[in-house]
Parts: structure tokens; C-alpha cells; sequence
């Protein structure tokens, strides 16, 4: 097996750090990655905040779902899907006075173009995560950066061609973080299909859920009013609070976009 493929499949996400800085030279090479990632019509529909300002890190931690370890880590990333850089561009070239003088309306940015940025910014986020990955330097995405929307718009001035789609911290992780075990990924017949999509029986999620079942539950019949895994997740994860501020957070940013 190849140096790239170890890396992609021993790869972990990180949540505590040593206390050690990445060097300059380290930084960049991430970041020079992430640039390079793949990019729809070579636009670079995404733009990153390099988030240096301890007291900011102290904030997110809170903002972003009471995540301490984000205060802690020692790079912490935003990525932001972003039109506005184009929509400003069109302005600047005198796209709306050609419009205007073919009497036709100057398209805005629409719910395709939102799409297309958060692919753009999140291809670009995991590029920066594996490059990290091969300098030893573990990674955590933290999604909940598209909660409190008020809040972050604020905090990093979002225009409103902005989507933060994604928070990313780095660091080199402690000795507990490298012998902790990986998490169990859904065997390959379960999510991949040939020609078309395959909805799955009950008996085909219960085959699926069979190890994670009893990882979860054991021996014990049910966890705080939970017999199975599919109930677990919904009440610890799908209908939790902050699903529902994450819910209402994107809302508003759809809203803002003009789209809702």
C-alpha cells in the first residue's frame, strides 16, 4: 500500500492537542494544499479565515456547541463558502450596466451557486486536513460553526454572499488520541450501489447496525428510554437543541442569500 492511501485510512479526527505549535513552514504547506484542491470552473468559490485571536478561539468554543478544545488547539480554520468575492467582481467589471442596458435583470447568487460554494469550500477543507494528516498534525471538523449565525456573522463581518461552512482545528495530537481506536465505518455494500440508488430492509439495518449495536448497548436492553441504535442517534443527534439552532441558523443565512 501506498504512502497516500495509509494516511487516507489510518486517519482519525483530533480533539486534544500537545501543547505545540505548528511551524510556519508546516502551516503553509497545508495551506498551499487546500489551494490547490479541486474547484468548480476554477472559481475558488470558498475563502479561509485563519483564526489567531485567542479570544475568538475562546468564543467559538462556546458558539460552536461548548466544544473546549477548539480554545486549544493550535490552528484553528474557517472555512467559508463564498460568492460574494465573484458578485463583487461582476459589480466591479460593469456586469450590472450591460444588464441594464439589455433592460434584463442582474442575476444574484442562487441556491446552486450556495451549493457549489460549499463543495468548493469543503473540498478544499479536507485537502488541508489530509496534508495535515501526512505532517502528523491531526484535524477536527467542527460543523456546528453553522449555528449562531448572528453571532459568527458578527464575530468574522460575513457579507451576505457568505456561507461558514465549516470550522477546522489542527494540532498534533497526545499519545491517548493516537492509540485511541478509529470509529467503525458502515460496511461498503450498505453504501455503495451499481447504477442506482438501493433503499434499504429491516433486515439489511439491522445486518448494518449489528457491531455499533453492540458497542452501544451491550449487554443492557436500553439506554435512557432507547432500544436501538436508530433511536439513540435520533434523541442524542438528530432531534437534539443544537439541531434545531443549526436548523434555524441556516434559515436565516438562506434568508440573507435571498433564498428563503
Amino acid at each position: 500500500m501506498n504512502e497516500m492511501m495509509d494516511i487516507l485510512l489510518k486517519r482519525k479526527s483530533t480533539r486534544a492537542y500537545e501543547q505545540k505549535e505548528i511551524s510556519p513552514e508546516i502551516k503553509n504547506a497545508i495551506l498551499q494544499a487546500s489551494l490547490r484542491a479541486p474547484t468548480a470552473g476554477n472559481m475558488m468559490l470558498y475563502s479561509i479565515v485563519d483564526v489567531t485571536d485567542q479570544r475568538v478561539k475562546d468564543r467559538l468554543a462556546v458558539t460552536c456547541d461548548d466544544q473546549p478544545f477548539i480554545a486549544k488547539a493550535p490552528l484553528v480554520w474557517l472555512f467559508l463558502a463564498d460568492y460574494q468575492r465573484w458578485q463583487d467582481y461582476f459589480l466591479a467589471c460593469g456586469v450590472d450596466e450591460i444588464c441594464a442596458a439589455k433592460n434584463e435583470p442582474m442575476r444574484a447568487p442562487a441556491e446552486g451557486d450556495l451549493f457549489l460554494a460549499c463543495c468548493d469550500a469543503l473540498i478544499a477543507a479536507q485537502n488541508a486536513v489530509i496534508a495535515a494528516e501526512s505532517f502528523g498534525v491531526g484535524s477536527c471538523y467542527i460543523g456546528d460553526i453553522m449555528e449562531q449565525y448572528e453571532t459568527h456573522k458578527t464575530l468574522f463581518n460575513l457579507p451576505q454572499y457568505v456561507f461558514p461552512i465549516c470550522l477546522l482545528c489542527f494540532g498534533y495530537p497526545t499519545d491517548q488520541q493516537k492509540n485511541r481506536a478509529q470509529s467503525e465505518r458502515f460496511d461498503q455494500k450498505f453504501v455503495v450501489f451499481e447504477n442506482t440508488y438501493h433503499r434499504l430492509e429491516k433486515s439489511e439495518f439491522d445486518e448494518m447496525f449489528s457491531s455499533r449495536h453492540q458497542q452501544m448497548f451491550g449487554k443492557r436492553k436500553g439506554i435512557d428510554g432507547s432500544v436501538n441504535v436508530g433511536q439513540a442517534i435520533y434523541r442524542r443527534k438528530f432531534s437534539a437543541e443544537f439541531t434545531y439552532e443549526m436548523t434555524r441558523s441556516v434559515r436565516l443565512i438562506m434568508k440573507e442569500w435571498g433564498l428563503a
